[in-house]
């Protein structure tokens, strides 16, 4: 489906919803929403283009086909069960109002049924409780079918855990730090000074609003770089159901109490000036943003209705709202459920992220293959007319 953009140009301003991402359906239901504009009576009247208005063979046959129809305002009666066809719409479309209100009061539900066993994931990730020996085995047998790498893979894991009987490991270290950077689209947020910090996050939460939204939040152990212990993101939805789902209306993020000289959301560029009379040079410096995980914390707001955006500028800001309300989405609907299978990578298997290539796709014709083949015996004929050079070596020949 074709992405809808955010018009910031002419201040018509709709929140990117989960049909227009490419990464996610919908938050409450992924059903499909036609894109052409509703029908006005004013566009009810049939009219011919191009090749139809300008053939009259072709006029003639549709006109014989629509009979009177063709380029007049439709018939009184026609056009009374088209009002009749709309208010049947009205009527589906009120349903589907209700439909996402009981799904969304069901994905609370579940949630609720959900929260004990993210409570005991945390527990396990941060050391304060051990898996019972029930639990570890009904555990190993959930990817039983998996193939013989996988299991040479155990087995290793295995020989490892033998070898370092001794250690003392609490918990499972950098468990989320891994499953953020197994996922491949945040994993590009993360720089090498972002992994310092998510070393210490212990877990990542989903909670519902009052309102139609959801909120996340990513706790810490305290660390170097903010005092913190809990960021939050939330992402609000509009108070009614527009086409049968939800629509995001903003996001908020949160402070962050960066400790002194630790913040990864700036940078401190250094130059020197030289002073033309004095010829005397001093250090200027000054912050800049950075590239980080953690402006997922500040997100893009949409300008004032006074503020006025270039082209560029609307559709750089198109793009980012679009990124940051999937990166929310995923969350929610992928890394948070299914943790663990980011963790180990076999949330790769089943999720459809497309690999990226080095390569391009360069199809060639048979003229070009024609081309190449007679650079080819041209190259040929002049290794053929080159003298050999005394000084150098006859090429090693090797054997495989």
């Amino acid at each position: 489906m074709d992405q809808q953009a955010v018009d910031i140009k002419n201040k018509k301003f709709t929140a990117p919803t989960p049909q227009n991402t490419p990464i996610n359906t919908a938050p409450i239901n992924s059903q499909f929403n036609p894109s052409i504009p509703a029908i006005t009576e004013e566009m009810e009247t049939i009219t011919t283009s191009g090749a139809a208005a300008s053939n009259p063979a072709l006029m003639s046959m549709l006109q014989g086909k629509l009979g009177n129809l063709m380029g007049e305002p439709l018939p009184a009666s026609v056009q009374r069960r088209v009002n009749g066809l709309k208010f049947l719409q009205s009527k589906h479309t009120e349903l589907e109002g209700k439909f996402q209100e009981e799904v969304l009061a069901l994905e609370k539900k579940y949630l609720e049924l959900y929260r004990p066993y993210y409570n005991k994931r945390a527990e396990v990730i941060a050391g304060k409780y051990e898996p019972t020996e029930e639990e570890v085995a009904i555990g190993s047998k959930v990817d039983e079918d998996s193939d013989a790498e996988e299991e040479d893979e155990e087995e290793k894991i295995e020989k490892m855990e033998e070898e370092k009987e001794d250690e003392k490991v609490a918990g499972i270290p950098e468990f989320w730090l891994t499953a953020l950077k197994t996922h491949p689209q945040i994993s590009e947020t993360i720089t090498d000074a972002d992994c310092d910090v998510l070393k210490d996050l212990v877990d990542i939460r989903m909670t519902y609003l009052e309102k139609p939204g959801f909120q996340l939040d990513f706790e810490f152990n305290e660390n170097d770089y903010f005092t913190d212990k809990v960021l939050t993101k939330t992402y609000h939805y509009q108070d009614n159901v527009s086409g049968g789902d939800y629509v995001y209306d903003h996001a908020r993020g949160c402070e962050i109490h960066w400790k002194d000289g630790k913040d990864l959301t700036v940078t401190v560029e250094t130059k020197k000036q030289r002073h033309k009379g004095t010829n005397k040079t001093r250090v200027v410096k000054r912050t800049v943003p950075a590239e980080t995980f953690f402006n997922f914390f500040s997100p893009p707001v949409l300008p004032e209705d006074s503020e006025e955006l270039d082209e560029e500028e609307a559709e750089g800001l198109d793009a980012k709202l679009e990124a940051d309300y999937e990166m929310g989405e995923e969350f929610k609907e992928k890394l948070i459920p299914h943790a663990v299978d980011f963790f180990t990578g076999k949330a790769l298997e089943y999720e459809d992220y497309e690999e990226e290539s080095d390569f391009e796709d360069d199809f060639l014709t048979d003229e070009d293959n024609d081309d190449e083949d007679d650079d080819e015996d041209d190259d040929e004929d002049d290794d053929d007319d080159t003298p050999a050079n005394k000084t150098e070596n006859a090429p090693e020949c090797k054997q495989s």
